[in-house]
């Protein structure tokens, strides 16, 4: 064999660059290719159609901050100690690592740009480029952003170049412009459709005269919500009633608003992927598309996420990248926010961390390493807070969800068969034809708990 032929036989193949476009509070039904009546997404939905899609997919964390860290380490929320958005401005534990850390050692170029809304933005590591607000939203026409480069990141300044998203992905396009001779990992992380819900200009007149039809349980809390534990009809998260800064008055009016802002992210997404085609680029590109947490619409009358219903823990899922996903794929299996970090890494040709939680969705495609969960945990810490929403936890099961609300006397418990009950209108806790299953997921819930350590000192 001639040297350039043995060469050639041992090179490893160049490692793909990555696009991660995280959104805010998609819910999972938020793209057309998931068959949503008004939402019009074609950029997204390429996504899916050239790539795997996963119909359900959840955060374990319904909250910006620590889903957010949960995506980064791997990790669920109990282990790493960002339970809320509080403690947003102490740095993630150097103990633990970040995906993004990973892909530099392997070679990649870095950057981040848009919402962090983490600990500490992830200041404290490196990047070739920083673009971010840690906040959980920042003025929609006068963003207040801190941006760096290799390495070092200045104070943050007001921006004035138009509408934030629009800005963001300006400068994740510049980046993506300048010669390199290494792959790049790019997080491209959207703050739209955060409350107050401010449209781009092109969107103030979208959805005139489009009639918005309210959710089935829209009006259950005007029966005092059949079933639902006290802790639950105590949210402040309702529309019309609330007393937040992200009063909602109206679900025509938050739909509308929400469904324009998702317009405007897939118009930008849009701008990416044509660079992308452009340079000859797509194809040596793992694309991940997913969201910190889902949004409440309507459903009982409620907006926000925080909840362990579908609405605010359903996410998107997607993953495109050819040479290892086959165009077209839908999985039903549950994935988690915990799985993108290992995904990622093994899309990427690099072995999991030690610390990570998750799996990579891979070995679900690939037919590989044990069977898939059937079940996992849930835990919301943040109270009291914003929105009122008192902590809770609960398994989720392929057909069953358990709700434990534990910090007040008595507790309470919700129980829901979601193949037969999907909308979660039937609280079956209680009832002697369900003890069997309610008594299996306790004690499953009580496993999950004690799989997954608590870091020392969480409150």
């Amino acid at each position: 064999m001639s040297p350039s032929i043995a060469q050639a036989a041992t090179t490893p193949e160049p490692r793909p660059n990555l696009l991660f476009l995280l959104t805010e509070g998609q819910r999972w039904d938020c793209t057309s290719i998931a068959g949503h009546p008004l939402l019009k997404t074609p950029h997204m939905d390429r996504i899916g159609a050239e790539g795997v899609r996963f119909e359900n997919a959840f955060c374990t964390n319904a909250l910006c901050a620590p889903a957010r860290a949960s995506v980064m380490t791997g990790m669920w929320s109990r282990s790493t100690g960002a339970l809320d958005n509080k403690t947003v401005h102490t740095p993630l534990p150097t103990e633990f690592s970040v995906f993004t850390d990973q892909l530099r050692e392997a070679g990649y170029e870095t950057a981040i740009v848009g919402k962090t809304h983490l600990r500490n933005g992830l200041q404290e590591r490196y990047w070739d480029y920083y673009l971010g607000v840690n906040a959980p939203v920042t003025n929609y026409y006068t963003p207040r952003m801190a941006e760096g480069r290799n390495g070092k990141i200045d104070p943050p300044k007001v921006w004035n170049e138009g509408y934030c998203d629009d800005f963001v992905t300006d400068r994740a396009l510049a980046w993506l412009q300048q010669p390199r001779e290494k792959p790049f990992a790019l997080l491209l992380w959207y703050q739209t459709p955060h409350a107050p819900y401010f449209r781009a200009r092109r969107h103030l007149d979208l959805y005139n005269g489009v009639p918005i039809p309210k959710p089935a349980t829209f009006d259950d809390d005007l029966k005092g919500y059949p079933g639902k534990p006290t802790p639950f009809r105590a949210a402040d998260n309702k529309i019309g009633t609330t007393d937040t800064s992200d009063a909602v008055r109206s679900v025509e009016e938050l739909c509308k608003d929400y469904y324009a802002g998702l317009v405007a992210i897939d118009e930008n997404v849009g701008r990416v992927l044509k660079h992308l085609d452009e340079q000859k680029l797509t194809d040596d590109t793992m694309i991940v598309h997913s969201s910190d947490h889902g949004y409440l619409l309507g459903e009982w009358r409620l907006f926000d996420k925080r909840l362990m219903h579908e609405p605010s823990i359903r996410v998107p899922m997607q993953i495109r990248y050819p040479r290892r996903v086959p165009a077209g794929t839908v999985r039903k299996e549950m994935v988690l926010d915990v799985d993108i970090a290992p995904t990622v890494l093994d899309l990427a040709g690099l072995p999991p961390q030690k610390q990570h939680q998750g799996r990579s969705m891979l070995e679900m495609l690939d037919k590989r390493g044990p069977e898939w969960r059937h079940a996992w945990l849930y835990d919301y810490y943040e109270f009291p807070g914003s929105e009122n929403v008192a902590p809770h936890r609960g398994v989720r099961t392929d057909r069953h969800k358990l709700i434990h609300w534990y910090t007040q006397s008595p507790q309470e418990f919700e129980l829901y068969d979601l193949e037969q009950d999907p909308g979660e209108t039937q609280n079956l806790y209680g009832d002697a034809k369900h003890a069997t299953v309610q008594a299996a997921l306790k004690t499953q819930l009580a496993e999950l708990l004690q799989a997954i350590p608590e870091r020392p000192g969480n409150a």
